[in-house]
């Protein structure tokens, strides 16, 4: 008997636009981060048609500071995401990193030793989150609200209506120096690290076994991947990356204070959620994640130019995240009326 050659299944990293393969429009575009960046490429020539200082090197370089420690975040984050879970206390976590820093610094400890403080309190953050989700069965958006209010708190406790200031050189050197006097040493480490994501999701087996955990949790299980500590392992780096960047953005403001981060969660998520990482698990690239961080980096910054005030700048992130949320499922409701 003739054997029937099977078809290979199609990767979990390639998709079409909106991750509809049958979507007329969005197989004439291709995929999601087509569309993201046609998207960067007109917000470039919108910003730079209408304000003169927008595309200078300079000036661009600058403005990555508003968004590599955010994005540093966004790409554990991603992970998460599609894995079909979420974690809403990044900055809770970032804020109480920088006060365990803040804590070391003033008894004394080395310069050297503040970016170990810092992602070790992270990690702490990050595992308490992965037991409470994996060993406990909680749901992790309840588990990540909860925890939030805890590191927040837990922060403005010790700090009160103080601050933490008098950093070491070497943290401002990291969180506003240069490499060869024009490349920001935040967006270099921004760089390596999305290059790092990219490779483990994309070209491992761990990458892999991350997707067809958020394909279906139980049909992973089955085929024998141990998907509760895949999870926990993703909160765990989810809250080193967060310790990470609390060590950048103390170096960069100088200082701790109680509101350190506050908010950061929402433009985290809507990275990712712009990026193409599906909500709902399974799909998601690094590659659309980073051009969603670009994307938001040079609205954010094209409006700080214009002297648009911030609040307006959290209402345009948070219409944006609702539209990219929604405007899947109702071109998907449209094509399935027809």
């Amino acid at each position: 008997m003739n054997s029937v050659p099977l078809m290979s299944a199609p990767s979990t990293s390639r998709y079409t636009i909106l991750d509809r393969p049958n979507f007329k429009f969005g197989a004439l575009m291709g995929r999601w981060e087509s569309l993201l960046v046609l998207l960067l490429i007109a917000v470039f020539a919108i910003n730079g048609a209408l304000l003169p200082h927008f595309l200078d090197l300079d000036n661009l370089a600058d403005g990555t500071f508003n968004f590599s420690e955010k994005a540093l975040i966004a790409l554990p984050m991603a992970l998460l995401i599609i894995c079909r879970e979420i974690d809403i206390s990044v900055a809770g976590i970032l804020a109480l990193s920088s006060v365990a820093m803040g804590l070391a610094n003033t008894a004394g400890w080395p310069p050297e030793s503040l970016l170990f403080v810092g992602v070790g309190t992270g990690v702490v953050c990050g595992a308490l989150n992965g037991v409470l989700v994996t060993h406990f069965a909680l749901p992790s958006i309840v588990v990540t609200i909860g925890t939030v209010s805890v590191f927040r708190g837990l922060a403005s406790v010790v700090l009160g209506d103080q601050a933490f200031t008098g950093y070491p050189q070497l943290m401002a050197d990291w969180g506003q120096g240069y490499f060869f006097g024009s490349l920001p040493r935040e967006f270099t480490v921004l760089l390596v690290f999305a290059a790092l994501f990219g490779f483990m999701l994309h070209a491992t087996s761990w990458g892999r076994r991350i997707y067809a955990i958020g394909n279906n949790p139980v049909a992973a299980r089955f085929s024998g991947i141990s998907v509760d500590r895949y999870r926990f392992m993703l909160f765990v780096l989810t809250g080193a990356m967060a310790g990470l960047a609390a060590f950048l953005l103390t170096g960069r403001i100088g200082s701790t204070r109680p509101n350190i981060a506050m908010g950061w969660e929402l433009e985290v998520i809507t990275m990712v959620i712009l990026g193409g990482v599906s909500i709902s698990g399974g799909v998601g690239t690094i590659g659309g994640v980073m051009l969603a961080v670009l994307t938001l980096g040079a609205v954010t910054f094209g409006l700080s130019l214009a002297n648009i005030p911030g609040i307006y700048m959290t209402i345009s992130v948070g219409v944006l995240l609702l539209v990219t949320i929604a405007l899947p499922r109702l071109l998907r409701g449209r094509k399935v009326a027809k």
